[in-house]
């Protein structure tokens, strides 16, 4: 019997009509990764008439099973509005989950929740720590704000060499606010700092994590 991966290989080929065949029965019995992946289809209308409320029930169904990827999508389609009812209350709370399981951009969107207290309170501290462990992975939008919160002190010290290895890392895949916000920064680093920073970035490496998204 195709397994729900058999499914992802049909996906990556783009033969959208083989994924859903295989993915479809899956999901029917329940398979969390089936579900996420079926949901998918129907969120961008890859062979199937686009319907976000099936998307948003199908990803709901895997998140409840503790796939982390759903609950990140779960949590995008309650900020958006899509599929469902707009709530970002529920949106942090679902992005929290996928964060706490180790999805990246879940880390992502939480810690921008927090940053802007959408649905939840601002707390800067807790948005760093979401956005370090983000940037760690490799998620060069995480990069980049991590970056800028050094280089201002928000929600953690100054750090001009720390923020110049972070946005560097980030600027290298084209992230706008990375580049913009290093071009300001190294105006304002000693020779010692540059040459520190340097030495630091060289030390780091990060491939970008790939991830479903809604």
């Amino acid at each position: 019997m195709p397994t729900a991966s058999d499914g992802e290989a049909a996906f990556l080929e783009r033969n959208y009509g083989k994924a859903r065949q295989i993915w479809e029965p899956l999901a029917q019995a329940g398979d969390a990764q089936a579900e996420a992946w079926l949901g998918s289809l129907y969120a961008n209308g890859l062979g199937v008439d686009r319907d976000a409320s099936h998307a948003f029930g199908l990803y709901l169904r895997a998140a409840e099973k503790g796939n982390p990827l759903a609950a990140n999508n779960v949590g995008a389609m309650y900020a958006k509005g899509e599929g469902i009812v707009a709530d970002l209350a529920l949106a942090a709370s679902w992005f929290r989950q996928a964060a706490e399981q180790g999805d990246v951009l879940g880390q992502f969107n939480y810690a921008a929740l927090l940053t802007k207290g959408q649905g939840v309170a601002i707390d800067m501290p807790r948005a760093v720590e979401w956005y370090r462990r983000a940037a760690m992975a490799g998620h060069y939008p995480s990069q980049a704000r991590l970056g800028y919160c050094c280089a201002r002190g928000r929600g953690t010290t100054v750090d001009r060499i720390e923020a110049f290895v972070w946005l560097s890392a980030a600027a290298r895949h084209g992230v706008g606010l990375a580049m913009a916000e290093l071009e300001e920064l190294v105006r304002s680093m000693s020779e010692d700092e540059k040459r520190e920073g340097r030495r630091r970035l060289g030390e780091r490496s990060s491939p970008q994590t790939a991830a479903l998204t809604v």
